[in-house]
């Protein structure tokens, strides 16, 4: 049985992972955390020109589904009405938004297994 606080230490370590991963393939980050009443974008960077919403979905094991399988239809427009009211809120218009995942799968051994699924819809 997980607990609460559990998950929430491995949701920060899948974005931790997730942020370097980005970083290092060149995206710059805007923020992080980002929190409204509808929800939460977990990143918020810049692929050159592109603003990237980026989900981090992190896993231990893929027993309940693989991380990619938590991205739901209405999971994307969730993301997709974030992204409109973060841009809102911070004044920005950007010629083109995309939303991206970062699927971490954390083993009991070894190294983060991380996928960065770019444009998702």
């Amino acid at each position: 049985m997980t607990t609460a606080a559990s998950r929430q230490a491995l949701g920060a370590y899948g974005e931790a992972v997730a942020l370097r991963h980005l970083l290092h393939a060149g995206l710059e980050l805007v923020e992080s955390n980002w929190r409204c009443a509808e929800g939460e974008i977990d990143l918020v960077l810049r692929d050159g020109e592109v603003l990237v919403v980026c989900e981090v979905k992190t896993r231990s094991s893929t027993g309940a589904g693989t991380p990619h399988e938590a991205i739901t239809a209405v999971k994307l427009d969730r993301l997709r009405r974030l992204a409109e009211a973060w841009q809102v809120e911070r004044g920005v218009r950007a010629r083109e938004v995309r939303l991206d995942l970062v699927a971490v799968l954390r083993p009991r051994r070894g190294a983060a297994v991380v996928d960065h699924v770019r444009g998702l819809a």
